[in-house]
């Protein structure tokens, strides 16, 4: 069977999340007709996975300018833009109609396992680019199909392949097996189940971003309530407590952002949470009674906790995409172009500078990696700079150069857009002989200084 012609096919957009639905949007904006494939059964799948949790940008800075131009007529009312929504409030109040309007244009239960040019694998060159895309989708009811395409928007995002808790960027030995008793999601503690897990018990919390925070305000608030007695966290450092460790506090251009931080640093202060600092995990193993001891590199062994929850970032699925020719950076597994501009060893949020589909794009012409999925392995990544990029590309796919690079992005500055990718400390902070040198345990009181003595 001979493929049509590329102009005559949809745009096959990978995701129905934010990125991936304001993709569609713009795309039907642009006059061309997109195919949206979600392996979740609903619009923002990963999303209400984390429903639990408030989102640190207002309704203002979530909301897509040309989806809210097209949910308009529909009868569909904004929310008040100066308020957070959770992520069960922007999936309901805002992915979920956004899809209805987009309707068959979006398939549930789609999950996209390969993508090539039509007969042609990665090795051959000849009338390559002359070809439409093919797309494999595997049905929730165990069909599969073959799909061609004009081009391909990957915005299927990150959420499926959290970072392990190996210091080395490997799962740490013997965390599989510890499967049990570890998790990679800020704790849904409304749960009773969830709940019941970390009532009263001891919680290893590792990771120093947003996520972190976020884990160790919920466990804090167990901590103070009826049924919290005895809760406590231990909240793992790769690095040492620094000025930077609590984010940007009330400098943070995302005041809510900010806040995160400070709720973790009330959390170490009032006793709720020991900070066990410079500490690269090798190996999680069980003691007699089933718990779990927490090995370091240097063969520092911590006190046995109950749980261990893991928020060291997430990586890109890059199996599907293994036909098509991408040139991603070697460390960030980012795209070439843009890697540079939001490499957390050099850049927060607020350096990173306005960018496109030219720094999205491939040698494989007419396929992007956009949202979340674009920055690959840098925690940086926020909303609006996914709406920016899908509307670049949507206006490169319809052949309108000049509004395809007229992009304009201001991004809040943050403190908190180190990763857990960097390197902890600097070398000059080692030879120093500064408190950050040395990996510390500390249990700040309350009112005392978030930092060790030397003033790190």
């Amino acid at each position: 069977m001979n493929a049509p012609a590329p102009a005559e096919l949809p745009v096959v957009v990978v995701g129905a999340g934010p990125a991936g639905l304001a993709a569609a949007a713009h795309l039907v904006d642009q006059g061309l007709e997109p195919l949206v494939l979600e392996t979740g059964p609903a619009a923002g799948a990963a999303v209400r996975e984390w429903s639990h949790v408030r989102l640190f940008s207002p309704w203002g800075e979530v909301v897509d300018p040309v989806a809210e131009k097209l949910l308009a007529p529909t009868g569909w009312t904004k929310p008040d833009p100066a308020t957070y929504p959770s992520g069960g409030d922007w999936a309901a109040q805002y992915l979920e109609p956004l899809a209805g309007f987009l309707g068959e244009r979006v398939r549930f239960g789609a999950t996209v396992t390969g993508v090539s040019r039509t007969g042609r694998d990665r090795i051959v060159d000849a009338d390559r680019e002359t070809q439409p895309f093919v797309v494999h989708v595997h049905h929730a009811d165990g069909r599969e199909e073959r799909i061609f395409a004009r081009a391909v928007i990957d915005a299927s995002g990150t959420w499926t392949t959290p970072s392990p808790a190996g210091a080395s960027g490997l799962a740490a030995l013997g965390e599989k097996s510890a499967a049990d008793r570890v998790t990679y999601r800020v704790p849904d503690l409304r749960d009773p189940a969830v709940r019941a897990r970390h009532a009263g018990r001891r919680t290893a919390v590792i990771g120093s971003g947003a996520s972190a925070f976020t884990a160790l305000a919920h466990l804090a608030d167990l901590a103070g309530a009826e049924d919290g007695a005895g809760t406590k966290a231990v909240w793992i450092l790769r690095r040492g407590i620094s000025g930077s460790t609590f984010g940007g506090g009330t400098a943070d251009q995302l005041p809510a952002r900010g806040a995160l931080g400070l709720a973790a640093k009330a959390a170490v202060d009032d006793g709720h949470a020991d900070a066990v600092t410079g500490f690269r995990t090798e190996a999680i193993e069980r003691d007699g009674s089933g718990r779990v001891v927490l090995v370091a590199e240097d063969g520092r062994r911590l006190e046995p906790v109950d749980e261990v929850i893991v928020l060291t970032g997430f990586r890109p699925d890059l199996s599907f995409l293994s036909e098509v020719r991408l040139h991603l950076d070697e460390r960030l597994q980012a795209p070439v172009g843009l890697a540079p501009l939001i490499d957390p060893n050099q850049h927060s949020c607020g350096t990173v500078r306005p960018h496109g589909h030219r720094e999205l794009s491939h040698p494989e012409q007419g396929i992007y990696l956009v949202g979340m999925k674009s920055y690959g392995r840098a925690p940086t990544f926020l909303a609006m700079t996914g709406y920016e990029q899908v509307r670049s590309v949507a206006s490169a796919i319809a052949g309108d150069p000049e509004s395809a690079d007229r992009v304009e992005l201001t991004l809040p500055e943050t403190g908190v857009c180190g990763g857990a990718g960097l390197f902890d400390e600097p070398d000059d902070a080692e030879r120093s002989g500064g408190c950050c040198a040395a990996p510390t345990t500390l249990r700040i009181g309350v009112g005392a200084p978030a930092t060790a003595s030397g003033g790190c």
